[in-house]
């Protein structure tokens, strides 16, 4: 009987091992953009349910985070119909690759 249950278990444990976490995308390496994110404009894009999301596009990454008022709570501003993104929000672009669109 624990033969049977080694023999079900490495398989498992084997798919477990061949899991691999990759690299740290927890911070921007600035490969290609050199610019700190404090210095780059923000746009707003505005979600399905008509709330702002800060966005940011560089070319190469792009960065979004929701706006929230000093309490905490979501702003849903009215500056743009839902799913449409306003400001300058593309400045970044790099030399490298541009930004296609």
């Amino acid at each position: 009987m624990n033969t049977l249950k080694i023999a079900l278990a490495l398989p498992v444990v084997g798919l477990l091992a061949a899991c691999d976490a990759g690299p740290d995308k927890t911070e921007d390496r600035n490969f290609f953009d050199k610019d700190h994110l404090s210095t780059m404009r923000a746009g707003i894009w505005v979600d399905p349910n008509g709330c702002d999301h800060w966005i940011i596009d560089d070319g190469v990454e792009g960065y979004l985070s929701q706006r929230l008022d000093k309490f905490g709570k979501p702003v849903c501003s009215g500056s743009a119909p839902p799913t449409v993104a306003t400001g300058d929000f593309k400045q970044g672009s790099t030399g490298t690759f541009g930004d296609p669109i």
